[in-house]
């Protein structure tokens, strides 16, 4: 009797695995692989489709002899008897820490074009956020220019900490103010941002909120290819132009009066254990079959941090999880427990082809090599036709994919045609496939760590949840070099550290002056 040789039996091992995956049950988990990847392609094909009916939408405008597309699509709306007429609009920054890219995006925020009554509260915990003393600096160059302050929250007992600010910022908000604006610090907005939300704002008063979505930069790391990735399917629920169901905390319009009055509970939810605000909102609207719209404008630029590591991707990733273990009401759990296990199961089923295609490949590497060749193949002809299936599919995944963020990186070089050019050369789409699936594979661990853990770590404070709500705060993090996880924000103020002087600040001001909004009348 021959004995086989080690590698003899993996090669048998492999042929009989490549054989096992072409059974009916396996070729249905690989077909439905195929399906999800072709699904992913159609939802970035209509959301491509949305923006850039936007972006010929403002090329006529353009060439009709408007020049100012990126404010207006009617230039009419930009002379001065509309624009003394615009609501009073309050933005709402909730800040912890501060990043490489948080200056640029404040400056982003603070020259608006917004022709209305506009002020801007920037809110932190205390004055030894890092956050505190980088605006106060950013303040002093912009001076007079801007209706600007900086509110010290204190920190929260009831709910996250970014809530907190945020409902603090409310009760500080101008009394005239029609419309509130959050808005998260890495949110680069376009100059005519404000003005398009509140445009629509006034076009349609049953709008609960008006949200956005980010469009982000990868900086070259993997971590910062699967915050990408994470981010991309749910990009297409926010290209509709129109009607939402989903909501992102890092824009979000809403009627002033809706917290003064606390209508739908509003403000009573959020502070009351209340973890995530987006989530939160849209139970809310969900709740009270209000509206919620996404603007095809409304993509925001995101650059991610340049050294953003493979740990701060899944400390990310642990936070985006861990909402699903929060809500209000007993119909919120039953979406969430929903939410949690079709994304759980999907992102498995799409990994799933993907690791039965390496066994295919590697046993049809090894047929091939194998010197001696028996009379009855060991090799499944129908692996290498899976396989097959898949690459096409996957091509036509990736090539959607590129197409929308090819239109998002024009559409965002249209609306901010004063900033440097975005360019879609920046991006690694081999490593966006190693993202796609590195992030679905992780998604489910992730997910289910979250659940029985009830408990995270966010911007060094952790949230312990009991029913769904924040029932125990600790701050025990010691101060110093502690960053977060996108934007390689310090959290904690050295002691005796000295501030750097911005070396902007004349380019600043003249910026200002150009793009001034108007501030309220005391």
């Amino acid at each position: 009797m021959e004995v086989m040789s080690p590698l003899d039996s993996i090669d048998s091992l492999l042929f009989s695995a490549s054989r096992a995956l072409c059974t009916p049950f396996a070729v249905f988990v690989q077909i439905q692989g195929y399906v999800i990847c072709l699904l992913l392609a159609a939802g970035w094909a209509g959301a491509a489709y949305v923006r850039n009916r936007e972006i010929r939408q403002m090329k006529k405008c353009m060439k009709d002899g408007n020049d100012f597309a990126f404010l207006s699509h009617d230039l009419h709306d930009l002379e001065h008897s509309k624009q003394i007429q615009l609501p009073g609009v309050t933005v709402v920054m909730p800040l912890k820490g501060f990043g490489e890219h948080n200056l640029h995006n404040w400056r982003t925020q603070l020259t608006s074009l917004y022709g209305g009554p506009l002020e801007f509260l920037f809110v932190v915990d205390s004055t030894e956020d890092p956050a505190y003393h980088a605006v106060s600096r950013l303040l002093l160059d912009f001076k007079d220019d801007v209706d600007a302050r900086i509110i010290i929250a204190g920190p929260s007992t009831t709910c996250s900490q970014k809530i907190h600010n945020q409902l603090v910022g409310v009760e500080k908000m101008h009394k005239g103010s029609k419309y509130v604006l959050f808005l998260d610090d890495d949110v680069r907005l376009h100059p005519g941002s404000v003005g398009a939300l509140t445009a629509e704002m006034e076009k349609r008063p049953e709008i609960f909120i008006q949200t956005g979505y980010p469009l982000d930069l990868p900086s070259g790391s993997l971590g910062s290819y699967c915050i990408y990735e994470y981010h991309m399917p749910c990009s297409m629920g926010f290209a509709t132009g129109g009607r939402t169901f989903f909501l992102w905390g890092g824009c979000m319009m809403m009627h002033a009066d809706d917290f003064r009055t606390d209508k739908h509970g509003v403000v009573s939810q959020l502070s009351d254990g209340g973890y995530s605000d987006d989530m939160t909102l849209a139970a809310i609207a969900s709740a009270h079959k209000r509206l919620i719209t996404s603007p095809p404008v409304a993509v925001f630029p995101h650059p991610l941090a340049s050294d953003l590591t493979f740990s701060r991707y899944w400390n990310y990733l642990r936070k985006q999880t861990f909402v699903l273990e929060s809500y209000t009401t007993y119909i919120n759990w039953i979406m969430n427990r929903a939410l949690f296990s079709v994304h759980c199961y999907l992102s498995w089923g799409f990994v799933a082809p993907y690791v039965m295609a390496f066994f295919h490949v590697i046993a049809a590497l090894r047929f091939y090599m194998k010197e001696k060749v028996a009379e009855e193949s060991p090799l499944n002809p129908n692996g290498l036709i899976l396989v097959g299936c898949l690459v096409t599919c996957t091509a036509i995944e990736l090539l959607s994919m590129w197409n929308l963020t090819r239109i998002e990186v024009r559409l965002c070089n249209m609306l901010s045609p004063e900033a440097p050019p975005l360019s879609l050369s920046a991006y690694n789409w081999c490593l966006v496939f190693v993202a796609m699936v590195v992030d679905n594979f992780l998604y489910p661990i992730s997910a289910i760590r979250s659940h029985f853990s009830q408990s995270i770590n966010w911007s060094g404070i952790r949230y312990h949840l009991r029913n769904g709500k924040i029932h125990k705060i600790e701050r025990t993090m010691e101060k110093g070099k502690k960053f977060s996880d996108l934007a390689a924000k310090r959290l904690y103020a050295r002691k005796g550290a000295q501030s750097k002087i911005s070396i902007l600040g004349s380019l600043s001001r003249g910026l200002a002056h150009w793009r001034q909004p108007k501030k309220y009348d005391v």
